[in-house]
């Protein structure tokens, strides 16, 4: 494939460690890598805390790793409904568009949909430059308005799903991340043909810290059970089923460790807080090693999805989980896609959502039997090795942008 002028257009991005952003972090410097000249349309670093990384700056410009990186300042909602969430899209898309009018010209365009303006930009970006362009779903944001929670999410889903189907039809190739995004989307009219299969990928960071340092520093004792949480704490999450969980625990010696940070933190705190859960730790945002150290020091972890999650997305910490070797219990719907990589990776147990007797009976059934643990702990570090590597992932990934530019990868 020639050298080629790559523009990605995203709202998560480096130096944001939780969510999509390592993976479009990891794309960007992989394509530079290759020989690529690569530049990012971004905003600045506001996600998982969604508070803004801007100081007062209205545009910034910077290179790292090879990739130079345009910022825009854009709102940012401290607590989400849909109007906030539609200022936040407006105004990404508004600032964003300003860096779309240099002088310098791309071959091809990639936007990213965990937000509607990502993929906007990019077919805008597109038309500007005549130039092809793809889209990669991270998530659905029209399944996610209907499903999420959100106040006011349900009454606006029609015009968010209206806008990406629409930038979707357009784009000369559309990569999913999930295989249950597929139905969505040739529903909404998108070509088959048109649609690739994306994987993320498993970031191998090694642990900065041994298991029985990370314990001893959060006052974990050997013969404490820990059951971790990593990410975003928001609404998609709904993680009052963990709290509710703990509650049925408490007393015992099994802890549940929240770490991370989101919108909805403030507010479960105060809930262990007033319901006197002593068996629940609040733990901020984790730096690449000290994550890995976290759930080393894990015995068991946890994904947590609302009842109304099925299509709209698949947790990107469960590469991160899948790779540390550690069992997983997961509650989710039967028919998403997350219960679907659960059963491929044979990673443990998924149990109904919003279901916190049925978390805490999976809960006790590993930690009671140490060997069905440890065969889940080893079919999911398996799976993460023969499935979800970085060099398998990528390489589709080369394939993608060298159709989008009309070569062979």
């Amino acid at each position: 494939m020639r050298q080629l002028r790559v523009l990605v257009s995203t709202s998560y991005y480096w130096p944001e460690e939780a969510g999509s952003a390592p993976y479009l972090t990891g794309l960007a410097e992989h394509l530079s890598r290759a020989g690529h000249e690569v530049v990012v349309s971004t905003g600045f670093a506001h996600y998982p805390d969604w508070r803004s990384g801007a100081h007062g700056k209205l545009a910034a410009t910077e290179s790292h790793n090879g990739v130079r990186i345009v910022r825009r300042w854009h709102y940012v909602p401290q607590s989400q409904s849909a109007s906030r969430r539609a200022l936040y899209e407006l105004s990404l898309l508004g600032f964003g568009a300003t860096t779309l009018f240099g002088r310098w010209r791309p071959d091809v365009v990639v936007g990213t949909c965990p937000s509607l303006a990502g993929g906007m930009l990019a077919a805008a970006a597109a038309r500007r430059y005549r130039v092809p362009y793809g889209i990669v779903f991270q998530d659905l944001m029209g399944r996610a308005a209907e499903q999420s929670g959100v106040s006011g999410g349900a009454r606006v889903a029609g015009l968010v799903k209206g806008g990406e189907l629409r930038v979707a039809r357009k784009a000369k190739a559309v990569g999913i991340i999930a295989e249950t995004f597929r139905g969505y989307l040739e529903e909404g009219g998108v070509r088959p043909e048109a649609i690739w299969r994306l994987r993320n990928w498993t970031h191998r960071v090694e642990p900065v810290e041994s298991r029985e340092r990370t314990r001893e520093r959060h006052g974990w004792a050997d013969d404490v059970f820990v059951c971790l949480h990593g990410g975003n704490m928001g609404q998609k999450q709904g993680l009052d089923n963990l709290l509710e969980t703990a509650a049925l625990l408490n007393g015992g010696n099994v802890r549940i460790a929240l770490v991370g940070d989101g919108n909805d933190r403030e507010r479960l705190e105060r809930q262990a807080r007033e319901r006197g859960l002593a068996n629940v730790d609040f733990i901020g945002m984790q730096a690449p090693g000290q994550w890995e150290a976290m759930l080393a020091a894990a015995d068991l972890l946890l994904v947590n999805q609302r009842a109304s999650l099925t299509d709209m997305s698949l947790p990107s910490k469960l590469t991160s989980y899948f790779a540390a070797g550690r069992p997983v219990v997961t509650a989710a719907s039967k028919e998403s896609e997350t219960a679907d990589e659960m059963d491929a990776a044979e990673a443990g147990i998924v149990v109904p959502p919003d279901d916190p007797a049925a978390m805490r009976a999976a809960i006790h059934a590993l930690k009671d039997d140490p060997l069905r643990a440890e065969r889940c702990a080893e079919s999911a570090r398996a799976y993460a090795d023969r499935t979800l590597s970085s060099e398998a992932a990528l390489a589709e990934y080369d394939r993608f942008i060298a159709f989008l530019a009309g070569e062979r990868a």
